[in-house]
Order: structure tokens, then sequence, then C-alpha cells
């Protein structure tokens, strides 16, 4: 996982550091020289010009500068306070390459960067982008590449800072970035998160019961099972509120290994022997219930009533906000709530903002959930104020039912033995990979944004958890073997 810190956690950072300052400024000068190198290919006789501040960030890009001019480098060093609309100017000979140091994160009014036509490096992030939430003030320069320090800055991640940083290199500079509470996950990050299958394992050691669907919403129950059982559930129960026939489980794409189990509008979850609920290992209620009035009653029952960790989405959300007041509190039991943008807002009193790793924690801490808040970048936050970043996938999850899908895989997740911060954190970067691991079948629209549709999704579950080494052979063997 890679650390993330706000520009106060950095200040912090910095202002614990051991080491001198121009030790500091000096490793930062030579990685920002570094990439300058790998990005031209090559140093001699490519003209570089360095926008550089007066600040930390400024006295990086001078010590780039002078590190590349000893590698044949013409590099010239531009004041950004005195900078004019161009750059370079009218007369001066074109460069190859803009290093952005102007300004970092501290930088508190908008920036208007001059006009550039020559790729772009920026330096820790680019110049009049806000650090924390994105947002671009003034008019940034569009870098190509972001060399950045120590831990990635919230601003990389959100708002337009994906699109204005192009690709970004975390450089460490020695600094102690131990505490941070906000990780960023990658690829090598799942396979730890997801405790493997054991060689003694049975179906309702990892038992996940979805609750969900409605009459003509059929189809998002089924992508919610379907994925869990995909995602390495090994026993799915699907209950359809009010639905007494088989069907689902007829339906094209939906393993026949979905087990089907009526259940009553108010969630009485009693088997026809009794209730077996302490049986499951996870419960995933929402995807599809509808809105009806009493649904709330029955979902809320459903919260605060003992049991496995339990995930809502969708209608379940709307569920919980239809009640007087807007409550959610919790017990009884983990819970995980997925909203999106909207549902956030009428579970919160208010939109999650610009801020929105603050956003969700807030709201963890109000309700004593782990809040996955979805977005381009997906904020996973527990009660106790830990973070974890999803930012695997693209627009094309932006696609109905892939909501659905995501809750299945969760559910999955927790029923494997995953804790809920971890689970729901694994769960949104395999989300995002079913769209963009490479070298993986299954999805004919790869490097198209459009046509994706959540079956794609589900059906590749598989696929991408192989990718990812997710029980993979030497984990199992390490577990007891091939459970």
């Amino acid at each position: 996982m890679i650390p993330v810190c706000t520009p106060d956690e950095m200040a912090a950072v910095d202002a614990a550091a051991t080491e001198p300052l121009d030790a500091l400024i000096g490793r930062a000068g030579a990685a920002v020289a570094r990439a300058v190198l790998d990005e031209l290919g090559g140093g001699y006789g490519r003209r570089v010009a360095v926008l550089a501040g007066k600040g930390f960030n400024g006295a990086d890009g001078r010590v780039a500068a002078d590190l590349l001019a000893r590698r044949g480098v013409r590099a010239t060093v531009v004041d950004a306070a005195a900078a004019s609309g161009h750059l370079p100017t009218a007369g001066d000979h074109a460069v190859d390459l803009v290093v952005d140091a102007a300004y970092g994160t501290g930088l508190g009014r908008p920036f208007d960067a001059p006009t550039v036509v020559a790729p772009v490096l920026a330096v820790d992030l680019p110049s009049g982008l806000d650090g924390l939430t994105g947002e671009a003030r003034g008019r940034p320069l569009s870098a190509r590449r972001t060399v950045t320090f120590a831990a990635l800055k919230p601003g990389l991640l959100f708002g337009d800072g994906p699109a204005l940083a192009g690709r970004v290199e975390v450089v460490d500079l020695g600094l102690d970035v131990s505490g941070a509470t906000s990780y960023l996950l990658t690829d090598g990050d799942i396979a730890g998160l997801v405790p493997p299958r054991p060689a003694d394992a049975h179906k309702w050691q990892r038992a996940c019961w979805v609750i969900a669907g409605s009459s003509g919403m059929e189809g998002a129950a089924g992508l919610a099972a379907t994925a869990a059982l995909r995602a390495g559930a090994g026993y799915v129960r699907l209950s359809v509120p009010g639905d007494g026939g088989p069907g689902i489980p007829d339906e094209p794409g939906v393993p026949a290994e979905v087990v089907r189990m009526p259940v009553t509008v108010d969630l009485e979850l009693d088997g026809p022997e009794g209730s077996d609920r302490d049986r499951f290992a996870s419960m995933v209620v929402g995807p599809g219930l509808g809105t009806a009035p009493e649904m709330a009653d029955a979902v809320r029952r459903l919260v605060a009533s003992s049991g496995p960790p339990l995930v809502v989405d969708g209608d379940g959300l709307t569920a919980l906000t239809m009640l007087a007041g807007g409550s959610v509190a919790t017990v009884g039991r983990p819970l995980i709530l997925t909203p999106h943008d909207g549902e956030f807002t009428r579970l919160a009193g208010g939109p999650p903002g610009l801020d929105r790793m603050a956003a969700a924690r807030a709201l963890a801490a109000d309700t004593g959930a782990v809040v996955l808040l979805k977005g381009p970048t997906t904020v996973v936050a527990a009660p106790d104020g830990r973070v974890r970043l999803a930012a695997a996938g693209d627009a094309r999850l932006a696609t109905a039912g892939s909501g659905d899908v995501l809750a299945g895989i969760i559910g999955a997740f927790l029923a494997r033995g995953a804790a809920p911060l971890e689970a729901a954190a694994a769960a949104a970067h395999v989300h995002g990979r079913l769209v963009t691991a490479p070298g993986i079948d299954g999805l004919p629209t790869v490097g198209s944004s459009t046509g994706v549709v959540a079956g794609d999704l589900a059906a590749r579950l598989v696929s991408v958890l192989t990718d990812l080494s997710v029980d993979a052979i030497d984990a199992v063997e390490a577990s007891g073997g091939a459970g």
C-alpha cells in the first residue's frame, strides 16, 4: 500500500525530519533530474525550462537544473513570480520539456501558469492544484508526469488531480511516514487482504446470504449473488423479499449453485426448519430491493439485529434514510455502507464536498460503520479514522448493476474472513480491475468507454482474482492444502 498524507500531515512529517533540509532538497532535486532524463531519453543537447518559485518546490527545481546541466542539458531557470504569459518567451529557443517547480501544497491562491507547448513534469504536484481536494485553482499546467515525495497527496487522486498530474511517481526521501492512516491499494496488496481458502474448508465456513431484488429488479439480485459466488463465497443463498418462486437461478449467466430461499417482505429470515442465519459468515442487503415504506423498517431491524457482518447497498441505503430523522445508528453487527454521492447526501444530511476523505471519515465515525464512498477514487473509511483508497477502475464502471457486483464481492470477502475495512477496500480495488486488468480475456470492450454491462464484470471475476494471486497455489499450500 502507498501512504497518502494530507498537506498538514506532510508538514508535520517535514517538521519531524531528523536530517538537514539541504540533504532532503538534494535528494528531491536528484529524483526530479532522473525523471527528466528518463522523459527525454537522454541529456546532452536537450533544452529544459524549470519554472521555479521561492519555496521548497522551487529549491527542488533549481537543484535539478544544476544536476541536469552536468549531464549536458541546457537548463534554464525561470522565476515563477516573474514569468510571462508564455514559456519560453518570444525569441527563446524551444524547449523539450518544462519542469513545473513553481508552487507546492502551501499555495493559498490561484495560480495562472504560463502557456507552454512542451511536455510538463511537475514537482510534488502541479502548481495551482489543491493538495487536499484536487481542485484546480487558477490555470495549472497539465503534466505528463508528477514526481511527488514520501507519500501521495490526496489532491493527486481526487477532482482535477488525476487529469493534471499524469503518471505519478512517489520518491522516498527518507522521511518517516509510518504514522500515515490513509493508504492507496495496489495490485500487490490484494492477496494479503483476502484470506485464502484453508485445506479443510467447507461451504458453510464461507457462506454469504444475499437479500435483494424486487419485482422488475431481479437482475440486481442475480448480479450480487453471482459476484459473491465467483469471488469465493463457499455457499450463496439468494432471497428476494415476497417472491416465493424459482426464477433468478435460471436466468442466463447466474450459476445454478446460487441457492434460492424465499423471504417475507418484513425480512423474517426463518427457514423451513427455523432460522439458520448464524451459519452465515456475511450478509448483503439492498441491491434492487425497492423503496416500499415497509422495507425501511425491515432493513433497520436487520441492521440492528445481531448477526454476521452486513453489507448495505443500493435500496438498502435508501431504506435507512427513509426513517424519521434519517438516523443511521448501528448496533448489533459489523456494518459496511456503500453509498454513491446521492446516497451519501441522504445519509449524512449533506453532500461529501471536495474533501471526500474527511466526509467518509465523518460518516464512518457517526454511524460506527465502514463507509465505502464510491467515485473515480473510492474512499473506504473505518470508524477509527483509517482510510483505504482504490483507484484501479475507470469510467466503464459507471454502468447499471456495477454497484451490485461490488456489493457481492464485498460479501464474499467478508465470508472468507476479511475484516470489514480490508474486505471493502480489497473489493473496491478488484472491482476496478474488472475493467482495467491487462491481458485478461472476457471483456471485449477493453479500450472503449462504452458497451460494458455489469454481467461482463461478474464474468471476469475469476480471471482477475487469479491475476491478483488471490488463492494462488503457494498461498493455499501455506494454509494446508488446496481445499
